[in-house]
């Protein structure tokens, strides 16, 4: 593939993932037809979070279809998956803070330490940013091999993303089932290439 191809390829790709952003802003602004329900802050939040997860998951598989598909371009967008992976699960705690809570932060605190659903999705938050911080190519420079070492805690930060999507739904269970099934699919294949390698 074409370093021309790529970049329109990139720019393709960027707009895309600017659309759930988009959808949700029309649906919040009601120009669209749609409606966010009767609890639209509730929904934000709600849709944040799981576009923060389906980028992550999506990220996580560009690996195996690497593998699979030997389509070695592939990698080449995998840091703007996980940059809109942590672009979304930011607007999913921002809306919690800011629209939910009023960015009160004795009632943020007091959440975290309470429910625990909380605290597993804002340890997860806290293990991304270092990650989206050092995703540039300077930062990889720097860190050399450590960088690599860093950024295998998207493995912890995923399964904390399904943990935390799993507590905190009060009924129906299924679909962070499906995330959690889909989240051991991608990680049961690493450690099947890490066997056959050894």
């Amino acid at each position: 593939m074409t370093q021309k191809s790529v970049r329109v390829l990139k720019v393709v790709l960027f707009l895309l993932c600017l659309l759930p952003l988009g959808s949700l802003g029309l649906a919040a602004s009601a120009v669209s037809g749609f409606s966010l329900g009767a609890n639209p802050i509730e929904e934000l939040i709600h849709q944040f979070g799981l576009w923060g997860l389906r980028f992550l998951l999506i990220t996580l598989a560009v690996t195996p279809l690497r593998h699979l598909t030997a389509w070695g371009w592939l990698l080449r967008f995998r840091r703007m998956l996980g940059l809109f992976a942590f672009f979304y699960v930011l607007l999913h705690f921002l809306t919690y803070a800011g629209l939910d809570q009023q960015f009160d932060l004795a009632v943020i605190i007091e959440d975290v330490i309470e429910r625990p659903y909380i605290t597993i999705g804002m340890t997860a938050l806290l293990l991304l940013l270092p990650l989206a911080v050092t995703s540039t190519n300077a930062m990889m420079r720097r860190l050399g091999r450590r960088w690599q070492k860093l950024h295998r805690l998207v493995y912890i930060i995923a399964i904390l993303g399904v943990w935390h999507f799993y507590w905190q739904v009060k009924q129906d269970i299924l679909e962070p089932l499906i995330y959690g099934l889909i989240l051991a699919l991608l990680l049961g294949y690493r450690l099947f290439m890490r066997w056959r390698k050894k």
